[in-house]
């Protein structure tokens, strides 16, 4: 047997409306009241999907000296999160191992570099944003090149990002990595202000 309950409000004990309805608009709660819905929520048929809480991880590293001229190797040495007084981060933020920065968690991260390069001759130097998804092998999704013809001291700012799919947190890594410095060329490093820098920011779920 079918029954059918025909009302326009249903209130809980203490005369509080929990569901409403008026000129074909149904309301479910009230100003404050906490709606949990158990199972998938749909719109004719189709899962809504989840709205995100905003950004839940946000980071920044830094270069605290200068490398060595001509040092075409992984920026393993001399890293530190950014410590001005003016700085924060949201979240438990990144951990970095000789270079090898591992994410916090899973997601959508856009992972930023901006390198300041200092030469006294001609330059060709380039920084690569390195990427595993093993925690083995690497690729250079991000080539930053900087260039010169000068023959004088030059100092050059240089940055780039990409979008990183973390999907496990033990094999999905960034490093950073210096290629074609000559023996006059070097990062610029600096404790106190931000020369070359690392950024890294969880826009949303993986």
């Amino acid at each position: 047997m079918t029954a059918i309950l025909k009302v326009d409000t249903i209130q809980d004990t203490a005369g509080n409306n929990i569901i409403n309805e008026s000129s074909d608009t149904i309301t479910i709660g009230a100003s404050g009241d906490t709606v949990n819905v158990i199972g998938t929520l749909q719109s004719n048929g189709t899962a809504v999907p989840t709205v995100a809480g905003g950004i839940t991880e946000a980071d920044m590293w830094r270069l605290t000296a200068n490398t060595s001229s001509g040092t075409n190797a992984d920026i393993s040495a001399n890293l530190e999160r950014v410590d001005n007084a003016s700085f924060g981060y949201i979240g438990s933020g990144m951990s970095q191992s000789s270079g090898v920065f591992t994410f916090p968690s899973t997601g959508i991260y856009e992972v930023s570099c901006v390198a300041m390069i200092i030469t006294n001759g001609d330059i060709n130097a380039m920084i690569e944003i390195n990427v595993t998804t093993n925690n083995s092998s690497y690729d250079p999704v991000v080539n930053l090149n900087a260039g010169n013809e000068s023959g004088d001291r030059t100092n050059i700012s240089v940055g780039g990002s990409t979008l990183v799919d973390v999907t496990n947190t033990s094999n999905v890594k960034v490093k950073f990595t210096t290629t074609s410095f000559g023996s006059d060329t070097r990062l610029s490093g600096d404790s106190t202000s931000n020369y070359t820098y690392f950024k890294f920011i969880r826009l949303g779920d993986t």
